[in-house]
């Protein structure tokens, strides 16, 4: 037997774009059955129904052939074979069944042209070499998996085909994320009308790992598989090097059946498309039915538990309006959830108010990035704040719960505004809105004292809080009026404002000698053009409001080192339309400058068994001991060194007085930081350094490391099977963001948040060595040196 591959295929053309015929498939257990696209794996005991479904007037004969297989080592016995005449119409009308025998774990149907022989001949074929049938099972189930994947993403793209650029590239980049399908982003620089079209190429190369399972083209296309598809891809019968791997992969199983060809049959792959109760068939090329004739050959749902998926919610913080028509929850890392209907019947489980639990139907929409959630059947009442929504669902005969949102109703009134002369008429200006509401606002208005609709853009900004953009350039000083309209309310919340007219005021220019960088303080500042100190000239920076006024960043354009301390001084500020001020300017006493020269990290505590991948990562329960020099004058004993968090959230003093800083001389100064003493068992993320003068005066930041919280890894303990998970055992799991087995993070295995167990599924260990990504500092690649143990 062959597995007959089409000799012309290029990789610019479909792969098994052939339709071929269809099985009627439905799974029975425990008295419950479901169709074969809600069974992502079969159980021994399930009786497995089957009707082979043809055309009126078929004239060819064939013979339906289930078998079943226990592993590469076993030839299956002889009643794990089942025929049925395809053409007998007791089978055409009821179908047949076969039960799933204890220690399968594959199986395979065929479609035979009638000969003589012909069921005896497969039988003594298959169970001659099992083990070939055994990758055929794995590889067709996969790719059947992974084309599903890509039909549902060329339906999310032909929906969108009519869309506008914006809404095609949103409609593109969430069915990508949501399948795990890799996106061509040069794609969307060509012109509109070309940009779906674009999306769609090359697709055999596009699927990408489905969260459970290594795809085909990835498992194929490493280890010895790849060094037999590289050397036919690149040969003129394989078409000189245009095959993909996800068309070389079966070229890769043609050669390792090529052996079993025989003057009667010729075996060619199928695709099984699950949809409902059909398992429909996909061919590569034409069945031939003069000798050799073909026997088609497909893959049914594998045999043992293959796991649940992972979904998690990526942006876990952030509250949904229960109130909204078209709600839509974000989930990611399930693409087989999106692509297949292996997960059915989810449900959003929420408690209203009034203590009843309600389940709202959901339904996973790729091209949505999410969970649609259908609100209609929502009781009146509404939700508390915050209340925890549970998407649960069912995966094959397994219920299972995925992530977990928080939910809130529409709320009235009860808007603050955090700086109330934030409006100033002739400029654009941003203000902030905090209100319980925030999470269900449909639309915000402003308008001014004669109703008047002003130009406005509104977006969701941190916590409870909408960010309103009002274009107030030609707008006169006066009152306005903030309607915000939320969801489920009929009418909308009014806030009453006032835009200020703000004449220009300079304040004060100040810059510290050495700087290049000045704060010019006072109002309307957004109009200043550039300034001059000394025939210095700076040019304007970043511009915030800070206690209802301008600070504005000025920058000297070259270098500022001719201007010394000095105070009494005046700048000259141009503005953008011509006009000339005055503004008093003071060159304070230079910052404290110091040199980082060295580091060292001394480890403590737990984390023992992790090496770190990154020399700028420090141990929560470490002490960083560091060199700085100051430069441009003597460090003084008064003087301090003040480390703390990027946010400012955590800071520490580090001084002579108290020991943690020592002078080597008058210049060089060793530091001692203990950061669980310091910052406490929540201390993490990046640290920065500076100087802080006896009198105050504060130097410029400086990174200094990274800190990261180790968890205490204990044993990695492993089942007997290879392709089954170990176990990672220890304490503080939670700090881990992902587990591997390679460094690549090919096959990671995530941590859930608010994990609290001693113990996680993870990949077999190379040897004795895992790599993480702890959740302190995802970016770097760490590794584990563990004792492996068998599982108990």
């Amino acid at each position: 037997m062959a597995l007959v591959m089409a000799a012309g295929l290029k990789g610019d053309t479909a792969a098994f774009d052939l339709a071929g015929p269809a099985v009627e498939v439905k799974v029975t257990r425990g008295g419950r059955t479901l169709p074969v696209a809600e069974a992502p794996e079969l159980e021994a005991g399930d009786r497995v129904w089957l009707r082979p479904v043809m055309p009126e007037g078929q004239s060819a004969r064939y013979l339906l052939v289930t078998v079943f297989l226990q592993g590469p080592t076993n030839p299956p016995p002889e009643d794990w074979f089942t025929r049925a005449e395809c053409w007998n119409k007791e089978v055409r009308a009821h179908g047949v069944t076969v039960t799933v025998p204890e220690g399968a774990q594959q199986a395979l149907l065929f479609l035979a042209p009638e000969t003589g022989g012909d069921f005896r001949t497969l039988r003594a074929t298959v169970r001659g070499k099992p083990g070939v049938f055994v990758r055929v099972s794995q590889d067709l189930n996969q790719a059947s998996r992974d084309r599903m994947r890509l039909n549902r993403y060329l339906s999310e793209l032909k929906k969108g085909a009519g869309e506008d650029e914006k809404a095609l590239h949103e409609r593109a980049v969430l069915t990508a994320r949501s399948l795990n399908i890799k996106l061509d982003s040069q794609c969307f620089d060509k012109p509109s009308e070309q940009q779906a079209p674009c999306l769609m190429q090359n697709l055999d190369q596009m699927v990408l790992d489905d969260g459970q399972h290594q795809t085909m083209v990835a498992s194929l296309t490493s280890g010895a598989a790849s060094d037999l598809i590289t050397q036919l891809t690149v040969t003129p019968t394989a078409g000189a090097g245009y095959f993909s791997p996800y068309v070389g992969a079966f070229i890769d199983l043609a050669r390792l059946l090529d052996s079993f060809r025989t003057a009667q049959y010729q075996y060619s792959p199928a695709l099984g498309l699950a949809e409902g109760d059909k398992l429909g068939l996909r061919l590569n090329n034409a069945p031939s039915f003069r000798k050799p004739e073909t026997v088609l050959a497909a893959a049914l749902p594998p045999v043992g538990d293959r796991g649940l998926p992972v979904m998690r919610a990526p942006e876990g913080k952030r509250e949904y309006c229960m109130d909204k028509p078209e709600l839509v929850l974000p989930v990611e890392g399930a693409p087989l959830v999106y692509g297949t209907e292996m997960g059915h019947d989810f449900m959003l489980r929420v408690q209203m108010k009034t203590g009843q639990t309600v389940e709202l139907p959901a339904k996973p929409e790729p091209g949505k990035g999410g969970f649609a959630i259908d609100t209609k059947g929502l009781p009146g009442g509404g939700v508390d704040a915050g209340v925890g929504g549970v998407l649960k669902g069912s995966w094959g005969y397994e219920e299972f719960e995925g992530p977990s949102f928080r939910l809130r109703s529409a709320q009235a009134g009860g808007w603050t505004v955090k700086d109330k002369t934030a409006l100033v008429v002739g400029r654009t200006d941003t203000l902030r809105l905090e209100g319980a509401g925030a999470a269900c606002v449909e639309r915000v208005e402003l308008k001014d004292g004669a109703g008047k609709a002003i130009g406005t853009t509104w977006r969701a900004a941190e916590g409870e809080g909408i960010d309103v953009e009002a274009k107030l350039k030609d707008m006169a000083p006066g009152p306005v009026t903030v309607e915000v309209k939320q969801y489920g309310l009929k009418e909308a919340d009014e806030v009453r404002l006032r835009a200020y007219a703000e004449a220009g005021k300079l304040k004060q220019f100040t810059l510290h000698a050495g700087d290049r960088v000045g704060v010019l303080e006072g109002t309307r500042l957004d109009e200043v053009a550039r300034l001059e100190l000394k025939g210095v000239e700076f040019r304007p920076g970043v511009l915030e409001r800070v206690g209802g006024e301008d600070e504005l960043k000025m920058a000297a354009e070259g270098t500022a080192g001719g201007l010394g301390p000095e105070t009494g001084l005046t700048a000259q500020a141009t503005l953008k339309d011509g006009r000339t001020e005055e503004a008093p300017a003071v060159v304070g006493e230079a910052r404290p400058r110091l040199k980082l020269l060295s580091k060292s990290v001394d480890r403590a505590g737990a984390g023992q068994a992790i090496r770190l991948g990154d020399s700028e990562e420090l141990p929560l329960s470490g002490k960083l001991t560091f060199f700085v020099k100051s430069e441009g004058a003597p460090f003084a004993r008064t003087e301090k060194i003040e480390v703390g968090t990027e946010d400012g959230a955590l800071r520490v003093m580090l001084g002579v007085g108290d020991g943690s800083l020592v002078m080597q001389d008058a210049s060089t100064v060793r530091g001692v930081l203990d950061p669980m003493k310091s910052f406490g068992a929540s201390g993490f993320g990046p640290l920065r350094f500076r100087a802080v003068r006896g009198d105050g005066v504060e130097g410029e930041w400086q990174g200094l490391a990274t800190l990261v919280r180790l968890p205490e890894l204990k044993e990695v303990r492993c089942p007997d099977s290879a392709d089954k998970p170990c176990e990672l055992v220890g304490t503080e799991l939670f700090l881990i963001d992902s587990v591997a087995a390679d460094p690549r993070f090919q096959t990671a295995v995530a941590v859930p948040e608010g994990f609290s167990g001693t113990s996680l599924s993870v990949p077999r260990p190379n040897g004795t060595l895992l790599y993480l990504k702890l959740r302190d500092d995802a970016a770097a690649v760490n590794t584990a040196v563990l004792a492996v143990l068998p599982e108990p």
